[in-house]
């Protein structure tokens, strides 16, 4: 049987969140979803209103990383 393969890129943007490309497949407590976009973004701050995803809260709590 063959793997499959997925062709997803991550990075960690400086002082902000995570920003995925590519075809993805997210579980966040305990719900799973398929997104079809190109990219998201990812709270890395912990302070986002629509976690998992970024609010842009990072920018107006000044967060570094």
């Amino acid at each position: 049987m063959e793997k499959e393969r997925s062709n997803c890129k991550v990075e960690v943007l400086k002082n902000g969140p995570l920003l995925l490309q590519g075809p993805l497949k997210i579980n966040y407590k305990g719900k799973e979803e398929i997104l079809e976009r190109e990219k998201i973004f990812l709270c890395r701050c912990g302070r986002s209103s629509k976690k998992p995803y970024c609010d842009g809260t990072h920018k107006k709590i000044g967060f570094e990383d």
